[in-house]
């Protein structure tokens, strides 16, 4: 009696696995058939969407706006003794270009067909004129500043203090005359048309040959901007 009972309980648990892996059979094939049906249509939309958005992503970065180079500016000095200069430069053709001096907007202009653009009579302060460009599109905005260019303006003459000789004329008995003197830093000195030396503080010197006689001496400096100051000596060698 014992074992009839133990025997219907074995296949009562028999029968209960059977319908639990029936069961479990019966879910995965009802997934795996909404799978194929549902899912891969929707993995198919997926990939449209993931498309679309590539693509569209492309696009935006295609129509990225990249601004226009910066300019170039050509002055052909550093210093001037004109109160007004012209200021040329080139750029992408046909931008507006604008010029700003000490970083303030100063004229407008357009680049020609071949990139080319002037600024015709620019006005400059005394002193340190610091001028940039600015190239400008409507489509694609400004450019980065060109780089800058100083130009100074001075229209006073040059310094010049003579050492030897210190007075206009004079009298020597000797052929061989050191002229010395100092003129403003950086400047040019030429003696009877003779280039001297200049050093750092702007004393120069040159040894001059003297002839028998009246020797007329004319010392002329130029600073950078073009100013002029002369000295005129005359030293008169009697043998």
């Amino acid at each position: 009696m014992a074992e009839f009972r133990r025997s219907r309980l074995e296949r009562k648990e028999e029968d209960q696995i059977t319908r639990k892996t029936i069961i479990l059979g019966v879910v995965t094939l009802l997934v795996f058939v909404s799978v194929l049906v549902f899912g891969l249509p929707l993995l198919v939309k997926f990939s449209i969407v993931l498309g679309e958005v590539k693509s569209r992503r492309e696009k935006i970065v295609e129509e990225k706006v990249i601004p226009p180079p910066q300019p170039r500016l050509i002055v052909a000095y550093e210093a001037t003794n004109s109160a007004t200069i012209n200021v040329g430069g080139v750029s992408e053709p046909g931008l507006e270009i604008e010029l700003l001096k000490d970083d303030v907007l100063y004229d407008k202009t357009n680049a020609s067909e071949t990139g080319e653009f002037v600024f015709e009579q620019v006005s400059l302060d005394k002193g340190s004129n610091l001028l940039t460009a600015i190239a400008t599109s409507e489509k694609s905005g400004s450019s980065e500043p060109s780089k800058p260019t100083t130009v100074i303006y001075d229209d006073m003459p040059p310094t010049l203090t003579m050492t030897n000789p210190s007075e206009a004329t004079l009298t020597v008995d000797y052929a061989d005359f050191d002229i010395v003197g100092q003129a403003e830093k950086g400047a040019n000195v030429t003696v009877n048309g003779r280039l001297a030396m200049v050093d750092d503080s702007g004393n120069f010197k040159l040894k001059f040959q003297l002839s028998p006689g009246k020797n007329p001496i004319l010392i002329l400096v130029r600073d950078l901007a073009g100013n002029e100051a002369k000295r005129e000596i005359e030293i008169t060698y009697d043998i």
